[in-house]
């Protein structure tokens, strides 16, 4: 109705000239940024509910790419991801001094663009689990699962109840602080986030069925890095137990209904699009730091004489 009522507003404005038409068209872009920019939205929890861009894509059968936060301290990480067309990033507190606050504002910036954000934590801890999530990741990776037990552990940590048993602080950052009745709060991040366990040791491929089937796990992703090394082989991703382990992999996700992740690999893009076409839905495609050395150096190539 109101549409109809501008349109009207418009030919009357037109009829009676050019100038007063072009100066009634001014005011209306400027109320219309103002309002786009400036004017208080309604964010009650009725009307904007919190989801997941990466489960949804993985529903659909399309890859997530995803960059891996080292160097970067600064939240303008989230816009750059976004710049160059990442679907999420995660912050490394495993191979990093990065601080679970600094990822807690990484994570909110990355939201705000759209972004992702995945925190890698140390290992199978609750506290730290539970605090990169209060700190407003959506979702957490955890290295190197040997057993069903430890994704068990990671479960309880990372959901609410029922799922899980984790602690609800109160008014949450990815829900953007809004107040709302706490079983509303705890059904949208459970649905939200996203639990990924890493395969990347001997052990965790014997489990790996059995890991596939605790539910709330996500995604498992390959650690093809530490797999190699664990056997003897650094580095070396030709290896026949590299694709032996992917082929595992992708059939307990297949049999239990998980998503296949593809990591270790930024060196070889050739496998990662191998291991993609098999059937990887989540891409870790490197790390900040790798990504500035290989681009300074390239830039530095360019300039020789």
């Amino acid at each position: 109705m109101a549409q109809h009522r501008v349109l009207h507003a418009l030919r009357h404005l037109k009829s009676r000239g050019p100038h007063e038409y072009n100066s009634w068209q001014i005011q209306v872009r400027r109320c219309c940024w103002w309002r786009a920019t400036w004017a208080p939205t309604d964010m009650s929890a009725t009307t904007t509910r919190l989801s997941s861009s990466v489960k949804d894509k993985i529903a659909r059968g399309e890859p997530v790419y995803s960059m891996t936060v080292r160097l970067v301290r600064g939240a303008e990480i989230g816009a750059i991801a976004a710049a160059a067309g990442f679907d999420a990033l995660y912050i490394d507190l495993q191979h990093s001094g990065i601080s679970v606050e600094t990822a807690g504002q990484i994570s909110i910036s990355a939201l705000a663009m759209g972004v992702a954000p995945f925190v890698r934590v140390p290992g199978v801890d609750p506290h730290v689990i539970t605090r990169a999530l209060d700190a407003g990741a959506i979702g957490v990776i955890v290295p190197d699962l040997h057993s069903a037990d430890d994704a068990r552990a990671v479960v309880r940590a990372a959901r609410y109840r029922p799922e899980g048993e984790r602690s609800l602080p109160g008014i949450m950052p990815q829900l953007r602080y809004r107040s709302m009745p706490a079983s509303e709060a705890t059904e949208q991040l459970n649905a939200a986030i996203t639990i990924v366990a890493m395969i990347e040791s001997a052990a965790g491929l014997a489990a790996v069925d059995e890991i596939a089937a605790v539910p709330g796990v996500d995604i498992l992703l390959v650690g093809a890095n530490d797999l190699c090394t664990e056997a003897g082989v650094p580095g070396q991703f030709d290896h026949p137990l590299v694709e032996e382990a992917y082929a595992k992999v992708l059939a307990a996700c297949r049999a239990h209904g998980k998503a296949l992740g593809v990591g270790g690999l930024a060196s070889r893009p050739d496998l990662m699009k191998k291991y993609v076409a098999m059937g990887g839905l989540y891409v870790s495609l490197g790390a900040d730091l790798s990504m500035l050395v290989a681009a300074a150096t390239q830039k530095r190539k360019e300039a020789a004489l």
